[in-house]
């Protein structure tokens, strides 16, 4: 079980794939854990050397205690994953990042971008809002806890007829969300809903590929448009009958436009 200390944090994560070949680093959405990416992992792992970890205060990475009212930063998140490639001797990635994922990966391109060798944005967008929504989640999950929210996020994550049809998968995500710890997820959530990137899609000169389910309502198709346009160069991909996370509820289809995309 590999855990290394970058950044003062005591990280987990994973590494697989041919030493020899280009790095994609995955960086995860709120409220998971690097397994998240287990169904697209034999064919990524096949062609590319992938660092999957868990982000601060998820999985079994450690928690960053919170002060006050404040929560953590898109910029701090970004320089956990910096740390972690530091540590690992990991000079240049592909980084492909999932919703606040995603806003990790944004940062890292547009403010180290001699660290992105290409990038891919999934179920993300420049601003997630509005602050209202994130204001009330996490006054929910400090008043109820992570359990009690778990099964509700299913709903913007799946589409019903696969939540209907995978009712296993559905209790073992709703176990993953339950099991991070409160202060990574509050953390995490107010990281998003501070953040504002709308200024670094200009910035961005990595060879960028946005991708979205058709059916998300977190960061819909609009929004991935919106993202697509500010990123000079930017191509857009829409995965049909997939909500937030096609990377579990549709995984041929996302690990093709990675293989596609990263190899040209």
């Amino acid at each position: 079980m590999p855990f290394l200390s970058a950044g003062g944090l005591v990280t987990h994560y994973d590494l697989a794939g041919p030493q020899d070949a280009p790095v994609l680093l995955l960086a995860n959405s709120l409220g998971t854990s690097f397994h998240i990416w287990d169904a697209v992992m034999p064919a990524l792992a096949a062609r590319f050397r992938v660092l999957r970890y868990d982000m601060r205060g998820h999985g079994l990475t450690d928690a960053v205690p919170l002060e006050g009212d404040n929560g953590y930063s898109i910029a701090a998140l970004a320089g956990d994953a910096l740390a972690l490639m530091d540590a690992l001797g990991i000079a240049k990635a592909h980084v492909c990042g999932l919703s606040i994922g995603g806003m990790v990966a944004q940062h890292l391109a547009a403010h180290a971008p001699e660290r992105v060798e290409r990038l891919v944005l999934c179920d993300t967008a420049a601003v997630i809002g509005p602050a209202s929504v994130w204001n009330e989640r996490v006054a929910g999950i400090r008043k109820i806890g992570l359990a009690a929210i778990a099964p509700g996020v299913m709903e913007r994550w799946f589409t019903a007829p696969f939540r209907a049809a995978n009712p296993v998968i559905m209790q073992g995500c709703i176990n993953m969300v339950a099991r991070n710890t409160l202060e990574g997820y509050v953390g995490c959530a107010l990281a998003v809903r501070d953040a504002d990137l709308r200024a670094d899609g200009a910035r961005i000169a990595a060879p960028t590929l946005v991708i979205v389910g058709d059916q998300d309502p977190a960061t819909p198709p609009a929004s991935a448009e919106a993202l697509a346009a500010g990123i000079t160069g930017a191509r857009l991909a829409v995965i049909a009958s997939a909500s937030h996370i096609p990377c579990v509820e549709q995984p041929a289809a996302l690990e093709r436009l990675l293989v596609d995309f990263l190899s040209a």
